[in-house]
C-alpha cells in the first residue's frame, strides 16, 4: 500500500528537517492542526518510514574530523559475494561516513572523514590497504565546502 502524503505531511517533514526538536506542540502551530492529529501524523510517517531517524548535526571541524576526502573505489573483480563481503567491511569502517555504489570507472564512492592528510594516509595504509578486494582507489580531497543539505527537496 502506498501512502499519498498531504500538504500537512510535507510541511511537517518540511519542518522537522530544519529542526528535528519541534515538540508536537510547535508542530500542531505551525501547521494550525491541534496536537492529537499532528502526534497521530508522526507516528504514521515514522511507521511508513518517510521519517528515519532523529539525528544531531556535529561540527567536524570542532572535532578535529574536517579533511574530507572522496575515495573512488575499483574492486579487482565485480562480483556478487566480492561486492557483498566489501560493502559488508565498509559498514564498519566508522572513518567512512557514506558509501554509494556507482557506475563509470570506479565501482564505489567513499566519503572519509579524517584529523589531517597524516590521519588519511594511515587510514589508507592500514583500513583500506587491508581490504583484499580493492584493485584500485583515487582520493579527491575536498578544498571548500560550498552546499551541504541534510534535507531533501520537498
Amino acid at each position: 500500500m502506498t501512502t499519498t502524503l498531504d500538504a500537512i505531511d510535507l510541511k511537517i517533514l518540511r519542518l522537522l528537517q530544519e529542526d528535528a526538536r519541534l515538540t508536537t506542540k510547535e508542530l500542531a502551530g505551525r501547521v494550525n492542526l491541534s496536537t492529537t492529529p499532528v502526534f497521530d501524523r508522526l507516528k504514521r510517517l515514522e511507521r511508513e518510514g518517510f521519517i528515519k531517524k532523529y539525528v544531531a548535526v556535529l561540527d567536524a571541524e570542532k572535532l578535529d574530523l574536517g579533511f574530507e576526502v572522496f575515495c573512488s573505489v575499483k574492486l579487482k573483480q565485480m562480483t556478487r559475494d566480492v561486492a557483498r563481503e566489501f560493502t559488508r567491511v565498509i559498514r564498519d569502517i566508522p572513518q567512512v561516513a557514506e558509501c554509494y555504489n556507482i557506475s563509470g570507472e570506479y565501482d564505489y564512492l567513499l566519503k572519509i572523514r579524517a584529523r589531517n592528510m597524516k590521519d588519511y594516509n594511515d587510514f589508507i595504509i592500514n583500513v583500506l590497504g587491508t581490504i583484499d578486494a580493492i584493485g584500485s582507489i583515487q582520493s579527491s580531497f575536498v578544498m571548500d565546502e560550498i552546499k551541504h543539505s541534510y534535507g531533501l527537496y520537498l
